[in-house]
């Protein structure tokens, strides 16, 4: 499809994002005629947008020129474009085929191995964890996708990987037709994006693509404690393997006797060797260790264990994940700005071991906060509400839990956490909630809360 587009006539990608501009110059590195838009209104897209055309790129910023879009051979799409924006649908309404960055990035690929990591929850440290087994095995290894470096700067490079280690988002998956990784990992599955899907099934749906080109030949990863997971890839063609921490016939499990995570019938590694918060983390880690010795046979040998072993005592969670930022007196400050929903903030909560000042907050997505109250009773000391969602987050939690409002700043968010948190307590930023009302981003939400717990000018 895509080289039939270069061949017929311009490529527009809609998008100047990180996945967009990659798109924009691997597709010009291909001998594609390219016009690239955003209609962002902003400096960073105005400087994207000069950036390509300094490259020989056409590109827009502030608005898509429409008869461009329709008349293109294909439209590329970046993740954080609605599907109902403009753009595709003056596309589809042409009859333009319209697919994602990813897609770009895989025809460019073609040939090199991968493993894809999607789910509600735990992608991103799944897909950095893959990563880093793989290069322990001796593999030149590229973590891609939805963790932050788009697929298509990966093609850029000079050196092809020997082995990608592929995060996709329900987002991408909708966009990526030729999706099929010699493993698929499929994390866990709860109630997420609401604010861009209809209904929690049509959420569901865009997940279930990984599974679109399964063949026998297939290998699947899915948590044997989450029913909707284990649904979800059903009848599916392939083979299936589970990961668990309560199974003791999974093939990969914990077993609290020896303390141990066990992989296809023998100890690889103890629990308390594993430089992460949280019991979450040992299914992360569960799932890892499954993708990685399923990729290939060799990986599973008896000095392939212990190489895999090793390497779990050196990597290290990524930013913005239950991450340490900052002891000060007496207070330990934990940044998980990736919790962008409401089940990731409570594996975030549960996973504390003191008594605990929770920030809830930010742009709300649709799920209401009341599954929070069990693990807020168990663990917290105090909710601090801000942002957008904060009068939802009073309304669902008045009354269970101590909590207090706390407006649109930032800066007054954090003064108060600090007025409260007392000496041996802990202050976790688990927002449940996206960055986009105060926030370009949920990673300059971390490094914001990262500068400020630190006291740093």
């Amino acid at each position: 499809m895509i080289e039939e587009a270069r061949l017929r006539g311009e490529i527009a990608v809609v998008g100047l994002g990180r996945s967009g501009m990659a798109a924009a110059r691997l597709l010009a590195r291909d001998g594609a005629r390219v016009y690239a838009s955003d209609a962002g209104q902003g400096d960073e897209v105005t400087r994207a947008a000069a950036e390509l055309r300094g490259e020989g790129i056409a590109a827009d910023g502030g608005l898509h020129d429409m008869t461009r879009i329709r008349a293109a051979s294909l439209v590329v799409v970046s993740p954080g474009v609605p599907p109902d924006a403009l753009p595709l649908a003056t596309a589809r309404e042409a009859g333009v085929p319209v697919v994602g960055e990813v897609e770009i990035a895989l025809s460019a690929l073609r040939g090199v191995p991968y493993i894809a990591i999607t789910g509600t929850n735990g992608k991103s440290t799944v897909t950095a964890l893959v990563a880093h087994l793989l290069a322990a095995l001796g593999h030149r290894a590229a973590a891609a996708g939805n963790i932050g470096r788009a697929l298509s700067d990966v093609a850029l490079q000079g050196e092809r990987p020997e082995w990608i280690a592929l995060e996709i988002s329900s987002f991408q998956l909708h966009d990526t037709p030729s999706i099929a990784p010699v493993v698929g990992v499929l994390t866990n599955l709860s109630p997420d994006h609401l604010d861009r899907y209809h209904s929690v099934e049509a959420y569901y749906a865009d997940k279930a693509l990984m599974y679109r080109n399964a063949t026998t030949a297939s290998r699947w990863v899915v948590c044997a404690d989450d029913r909707r997971a284990l649904d979800l890839g059903l009848g599916t063609p392939g083979t299936r393997w589970a990961f668990s921490r309560l199974d003791q016939h999974a093939a990969a499990h914990y077993e609290a006797a020896r303390d141990a995570l066990v992989v296809f019938g023998k100890p690889l590694a103890h629990r308390d060797t594993l430089p992460l918060l949280g019991w979450h983390n040992v299914d992360n880690v569960l799932a890892a260790l499954l993708a990685v010795m399923l990729a290939d046979k060799a990986h599973q040998s008896k000095a392939a264990r212990a190489t895999l072993a090793a390497a779990l005592k050196t990597f290290r969670g990524l930013p913005h994940r239950l991450e340490v930022v900052a002891d000060v007196a007496g207070v330990r400050w934990i940044n998980d700005s990736k919790a962008t929903n409401v089940s990731s903030a409570r594996v975030a909560i549960e996973a504390m071991s003191q008594p605990t000042v929770v920030l809830l907050g930010g742009k709300h997505k649709g799920e209401p906060y009341t599954a929070l109250i069990e693990p807020l009773r168990a663990h917290a000391t105090r909710v601090i509400a801000y942002g957008e969602a904060e009068s939802m987050i009073v309304t669902d939690l008045q009354g269970y839990v101590p909590l207090e409002r706390c407006g649109s700043s930032f800066e007054k968010v954090m003064q108060r956490a600090r007025a409260t948190a007392r000496p041996g307590d802990a202050v976790l930023l688990a927002p449940a909630c996206s960055s986009f009302d105060m926030f370009t981003n949920y990673e300059a939400r971390g490094e914001t809360f990262r500068r400020l717990a630190r006291g740093d000018a």
